[in-house]
């Protein structure tokens, strides 16, 4: 007979083989979860409206990687220059059906700015930049002005009267608008946030404004060949490939003008490091479809060829780097 003393052992050694056991089963439901990822539909947020840059590029990252990753639904969530998207990104199970496509806005812009509720560096985990959409100094084709000079020359003479719109408050599009403000000391030019860079530029084309800042893609170049706007200047170190006739900002006296979007994949901190190796890989091979770079490309974005998580950590690190002093000096932050 066993005596107390001995139950009382076996008892703890039955429950610590229990905890054991359930500990080695969850692992190995872990294990062959994460080796048939995905098993299910992904969502893919996107902090922006329907048929703006960034909902654009998700679209066509989506379709190619289609035949590997499965269908993925893409959800819009516009709003709060990205950050409402982001937060609920931040939120979100870190099981890999839940990514995001980030941009500069909602994971540094923001940040800097202090309107967010997350943190960039800590609240994601990397896993690739796709490709930047530049800014571009646009104009409603009644505004006399054909380069920046002019541009400038008009607002001057008509102090006051002139405004511009953005893709949001806290956007890269916005914080180009800004730039240009300050670097042609335009400061009375009203700033009119919109939500997303397609309502802005409907009320470009009726004329309602003067003045857009947009990021770059497909349509503002055939609209601008149409002759419904005129784009002035993009702000960028070269010109685009897809519009060359355009010159840059620094070609017009404005060197400083540089304002680039990223657009890229992030998913919640704390998704297994194999679900974010397989979608890194996937994107990977996305990258090196020639349809895919050459839609980019005519679309006027800038590529990258080898997306990485870690390049895209170093990535992310150096924007902030790089835009915290701008801020500083445009007195935004």
């Amino acid at each position: 007979m066993l005596c107390e003393k001995d139950a009382v052992l076996n008892r703890r050694e039955i429950l610590q083989l229990s905890a054991l056991a359930a500990m080695i089963a969850a692992c190995l439901h872990t294990a062959r979860a994460q080796d048939g990822y995905p098993d299910h539909v992904l969502k893919l947020v996107v902090p922006r409206p329907a048929g703006g840059v960034v909902d654009v590029i998700a679209r066509e990252w989506s379709n190619t990687v289609s035949t590997t990753l499965g269908p993925t639904y893409i959800e819009n969530m516009g709003g709060g220059g990205g950050i409402i998207g982001a937060a609920y990104v931040a939120r979100a199970a870190a099981d890999g059906y839940t990514l995001l496509f980030g941009t500069t806005s909602e994971l540094v812009l923001s940040p800097l700015l202090g309107h967010q509720s997350y943190d960039p560096l800590t609240s994601f985990a990397p896993i690739g930049i796709i490709c930047e959409s530049i800014a571009a100094i646009v104009v409603n084709p009644s505004v006399p002005a054909v380069n920046l000079g002019e541009l400038v020359a008009y607002a001057k003479a008509n102090p006051g009267r002139l405004s511009y719109g953005s893709a949001g408050a806290g956007t890269v599009s916005n914080m180009a608008g800004e730039l240009f403000k300050r670097l042609a000391g335009l400061r009375d030019v009203t700033h009119v946030p919109y939500r997303g860079g397609n309502p802005a530029m409907t009320d470009l084309i009726a004329g309602n404004i003067p003045i857009m800042t947009p990021m770059m893609d497909q349509t503002v170049i055939e609209l601008h060949r149409q002759g419904q706007i005129r784009i002035l200047a993009v702000a960028s170190a070269r010109r685009l490939a897809a519009i060359p006739e355009v010159a840059t900002a620094a070609e017009q006296g404005y060197p400083d003008l540089v304002a680039r979007l990223f657009v890229g994949l992030f998913a919640p901190t704390g998704t297994p490091q194999p679900v974010i190796a397989k979608v890194e890989a996937v994107t990977q091979q996305a990258m090196q479809d020639a349809r895919l770079r050459q839609s980019f490309v005519n679309a006027g974005f800038v590529s990258v060829p080898n997306p990485s998580a870690s390049a895209a950590e170093t990535y992310l690190s150096a924007e902030i780097q790089r835009w915290k002093p701008l801020l500083q000096q445009s007195g935004l932050n």
